[in-house]
């Protein structure tokens, strides 16, 4: 197989707060599923990923925190990077979009932009809170959408129709800051990406797409059909990006700063910038054609509501430099995770964010049933039941039970050692053929980015052992026909091996605890198309029995997470 390099970045989580399960599953999660198959196969990979820092939220957050929003984001930025630690998010770099490498980069762009017609200063209509003494962005002001009536739609979007809007298009409009409807609109300037200049070669670049899932070409092409707006990419705020002009404040904009949405994906840029920094590494080949990125495949992972801003204006920003960087080439985008069908919600105490459910049970437990259950094709329900269902099924009874049952009885009978082991009969070939058969299963799906698929192949993976020591009973054998015995256990503890490759994407934590345990010099420790797995451990390997892998979770539990973060209603 070719070696290659991949280039995989997250959507970058918001500051204010720690995330719950579905952002979770929806964007970090699967980007590290990805990142670690590929590392298994041997191929080069960079997975970059930020806290999204600027904007209105963090000003308001840090406010109510009663510290400067500096003191708030450096916070939360621990916290949130301690939290994907907990989950074992194999970042190369989680990097933070407030750093002078994306201060220096969005103000390059803007420049860049400028100077090939793309920007222009605008004086403009925008809602001003008189009770609030402060201009409203997008997303901070609320009313009735003025195509669905849906009375909480946003400033830049309704959540209920989808449809793009501007905050005076809102019926009744009022701040989100204080609920007050004592708001007029009043001029400022601010500058605008002439984002229509650049809709026939984004049409042209989304239509050359050939890895992208139907939902997200789906959204980018509502946006194309609906026609391109002009946006504005600066805002009245203290904090973010200051809109600067050849190294100094633009004249009439002391007081703003880029807008959020324009900044926080070139922090993409700026991690890996970041990542290179602090380890004398060359962040150019990654990301600019001329420098070697030719060869890159870029692939980013993100929930629906990302992806127009990723599949049209971050494009528009970098095509319109008119400078060689890197584009997507693979763009992974999810549904919702939902709790028990309705939304996560801190206010209602309705379901477990990252930290919270770190506190129950290590990360891989979440990790499985998330991926397990990934929000492909629809929106999934995160529930507690299925949550119990699938770690005492699929991770306690079919790899847990498996990895017992063999290592304990080679442990005692074999002195935790390889056996030799005889002749292969007609069960153990149709063994070998299911495994690779199965083998070429998940790597299709992992290489699809199809992580229900994936997991659910794992699993299949995982019952194919299970399935082989039940009829080979190698401790009925070692009565009779030691030598079967040994077979049936050589065999046995090299799918112990095998399976903990195949489980390492999802559940890396334990799956590195079973190979420790065996000894599997890192050297092995790649993904196989299923040739040479028998050989994983040789005949005279010493092991050792790993620790219970897997808690089952009781009916009793469930009953008390149930009432301390709402389950079925």
């Amino acid at each position: 197989m070719t070696k290659q390099r991949f280039l995989i970045t997250s959507a970058l989580p918001y500051i204010n707060g720690i995330k719950h399960l579905g952002n979770l599953a929806g964007s970090m999660l699967p980007a590290d599923v990805h990142a670690r198959f590929r590392r298994l196969q041997g191929h080069e990979v960079l997975f970059l990923c930020a806290t999204d820092e600027h904007g209105t939220p963090a000003e308001l957050a840090a406010a109510e925190a009663g510290q400067t929003v500096e003191q708030y984001c450096l916070e939360q930025h621990e916290i949130q990077k301690a939290a994907g630690e907990g989950f074992n998010l194999s970042f190369d770099h989680f990097g933070r979009s407030s750093s002078l490498e994306n201060r220096e980069l969005t103000q390059h762009f803007a420049e860049r932009l400028e100077e090939n017609g793309l920007l222009e200063e605008r004086v403009s209509k925008q809602i001003y809170s008189i009770d609030d003494k402060r201009f409203l962005p997008d997303r901070y002001v609320e009313g009735t959408c003025p195509k669905c009536g849906y009375d909480s739609a946003r400033g830049d979007q309704c959540d209920s129709c989808g449809t793009l809007l501007d905050p005076l298009d809102l019926i009744n409009p009022r701040s989100k800051v204080s609920g007050s409807t004592n708001v007029e609109p009043r001029d400022t300037a601010h500058l605008f990406l002439r984002q229509p200049l650049m809709e026939n070669e984004i049409r042209a670049w989304v239509d050359a797409a050939k890895d992208w899932p139907h939902l997200a070409k789906s959204i980018a092409y509502k946006w194309l059909d609906e026609g391109l707006q002009d946006r504005a990419i600066t805002r009245d705020l203290k904090w973010g990006v200051p809109v600067a002009k050849n190294g100094v404040s633009r004249p009439g904009f002391e007081d703003k700063v880029f807008y959020v949405w324009f900044d926080a994906p070139i922090e993409y840029i700026g991690a890996a910038q970041e990542w290179a920094k602090k380890n004398g590494e060359n962040w150019e080949r990654w990301w600019r054609k001329d420098k070697g990125a030719d060869d890159v495949i870029y692939v980013e992972f993100m929930g629906k509501d990302n992806v127009a801003f990723h599949t049209v204006s971050f494009p528009i920003t970098l095509l319109g430099s008119k400078e060689p960087w890197k584009l997507v080439d693979r763009l992974k985008a999810f549904n919702w995770v939902t709790w028990y069908g309705g939304k996560f919600s801190t206010s209602q105490k309705r379901g477990i964010f990252m930290d919270k459910a770190l506190e129950l049970m290590a990360g891989d437990y979440w990790r499985w049933y998330l991926m397990a259950n990934a929000p492909e094709s629809s929106d999934a329900a995160f529930t507690l039941e299925g949550f119990q269902a699938a770690v005492n099924s699929d991770l306690a009874n079919v790899f847990g039970n498996f990895v017992n049952r063999i290592t304990k009885f080679a442990n005692s009978k074999f002195d935790a050692t390889i056996p030799e082991g005889g002749a292969h009969g007609e069960l153990e070939s149709d063994l070998i053929k299911a495994i690779s058969e199965k083998l070429a299963e998940i790597t299709k799906y992992h290489e699809e980015m199809e992580f229900r698929k994936a997991a659910a192949e794992t699993r299949a993976l995982w019952v194919l052992g299970n399935e082989y020591l039940q009829t080979k009973a190698p401790w009925t054998l070692f009565k009779t026909d030691l030598e079967a015995s040994a077979t049936g256990v050589r065999i046995g503890l090299n799918l112990v091996a095998l399976f903990a490759i195949a489980a390492l994407p999802f559940v890396p934590a334990t799956a590195t605890r079973v190979l420790d345990a065996l000894g599997v010099p890192s050297e092995k420790r790649v993904w196989t198309d299923g040739e040479g797995w028998l050989e994983i451990l040789p005949a005279g390997h010493k092991f050792e029995v790993p620790d219970l892998l897997f808690q089952k979770i009781e009916d009793e539990q469930v009953a008390e997470w149930a009432a301390m973060f709402g389950g079925a209603e």
